[in-house]
């Protein structure tokens, strides 16, 4: 099994980091300057009681800390799931190596897997601890102990079985994310109806705008963090995609290169 945790903690702790600094110094620098400017002109046109309809700005639907906060969880849930893809791609690209030379028409013989076995152990531990080494390492030792194909083919499953269960439970932190996105944009949902509500008084006496702007907190940050989880679910899918192929290809390469060749006698 890959140590691999503590330099993913590590990972996600910079990556969190940098994406708030990232986000937050672009909402201060660009999007809540843009969005005041838009808000203070029609404001301003509001009062000289000119008949206009606001544009509808993108900075506007956009300044609410909701928003900054939806847009922080999504660089830091890119960010993991890249790391992930950029693992499992590499992991991948070992399926085109030959690890095994095994040729056509040639039988494996329970006492000949310390000689298979001994290029796989003299990896570097980088190499050796990734799956498709390890399952094959599992097969070899399995079948010198057993010389019993049908356990062998048991032994490579479970090797696959577990990879993909750790897989899946790396990814407990994105779904965390992708289930904290919305959860924030109907944060501000409630905050801008409950700014709204505490503003009624005035639309009764004919001022709608403390209303109309509150009503805009609520519905804007629900869309972007709609919008946000959307795409997070779409990557987290495709990552999934990914590193299922590279567990069942495993299989597929271990039973191709090294299982239909054994043989007892």
């Amino acid at each position: 099994m890959k140590k691999t945790l503590p330099f993913e903690f590590v990972y996600q702790v910079i990556a969190l980091i940098v994406a708030i600094i990232i986000v937050h110094l672009t909402y201060v620098t660009v999007v809540r300057p843009n969005a005041d400017a838009i808000l203070e002109a029609q404001a301003n046109r509001a009062q000289t009681g000119e008949a206009f309809v606001p544009d509808r700005s993108l900075y506007v639907v956009l300044r609410d800390y909701e928003q900054e906060s939806c847009f922080i969880l999504m660089i830091w849930a890119m960010s993991i799931m890249g790391l992930k893809a950029r693992n499992s791609l590499r992991e991948r690209r070992m399926l085109q190596e030959s690890f095994i030379e095994v040729t056509e028409g040639i039988s494996v013989l329970p006492e000949d897997t310390r000689e298979y076995a001994r290029p796989l152990q003299a990896l570097p531990e980088s190499t050796r601890s990734n799956l498709l080494p390890r399952a094959l390492l599992a097969a070899l030792q399995r079948f010198a102990s057993t010389s019993n194909v049908q356990d062998v083919s048991n032994a490579v499953r479970a090797v696959c079985e577990t990879e993909s269960d750790r897989l899946d439970s790396e990814l407990a932190m994105v779904r965390y994310i992708a289930w904290a996105i919305p959860s924030i944009g109907f944060i501000g949902t409630v905050r801008g109806i409950g700014d709204a509500l505490g503003q009624a008084y005035r639309a009764v006496e004919g001022d709608i705008a403390g209303v109309t702007a509150s009503l805009g907190v609520a519905f804007n940050s629900t869309f972007v963090a709609l919008v946000i989880s959307i795409v997070v679910m779409f990557l987290m899918h495709q990552l999934q995609l990914i590193q299922e192929r590279l567990v069942l290809d495993t299989q597929h390469y271990c039973d191709d290169y090294l299982i239909r060749h054994m043989q007892v006698r």
